[in-house]
């Protein structure tokens, strides 16, 4: 683990951005000089999600559908919290893109919100040990695209999946 001191030191070990706590490398976890500022709460959240990332490598392919990748890794790290209710979830209930994940401020932070989201109605629905097969089957190497998985894993096509995920965040 590696936390550093300044902006620029962050950005030269490859990433930036003023809203990333942490990030995972093949050799470890590199933080942003703002984890120093987290609460104790926030910081157990960043780095469980962190150590998932880093436990996974070896079982990620380099293409692996993002969005599953930090939704899993969310999942891991962050504490339940009640579903957002009709209003919101017509908004929350959508995949989030790469450009979604790769915005800064409010845009990332809903598309990880997203990602989150989704995982969390697959292992509400179908269990947790099936969400870690979902996210072996769709990102191991050579791993079939996401629809192939979903239907493999869940027994289910993407379209119905996505419904019970409205359907589910509506409460």
């Amino acid at each position: 683990m590696i936390a550093t001191e300044t902006d620029q030191q962050f950005r030269v070990l490859g990433f930036d951005g003023p809203d990333i706590a942490a990030a995972t490398t093949a050799d470890g976890i590199v933080f942003a000089p703002g984890a120093a500022a987290m609460t104790p709460a926030s910081l157990r959240i960043v780095v469980r999600h962190e150590l998932f990332h880093y436990a996974a490598r070896a079982h990620t392919a380099a293409d692996a559908p993002r969005w599953l990748a930090e939704g899993v890794a969310d999942f891991v790290g962050r504490p339940p919290a009640p579903l957002p209710g009709p209003a919101a979830a017509a908004g929350l209930a959508r995949l989030p893109t790469d450009a979604d994940l790769d915005s800064v401020g409010e845009q990332r932070s809903a598309a990880y919100d997203r990602a989150w989201w989704f995982s969390r109605y697959v292992a509400a629905r179908y269990g947790a040990a099936t969400l870690k097969r979902l996210y072996l089957r769709a990102s191991e190497p050579g791993h079939p695209d996401v629809t192939d998985a979903v239907r493999a894993t869940l027994g289910a096509d993407l379209d119905r999946v996505l419904a019970g995920w409205r359907d589910w965040m509506s409460g």
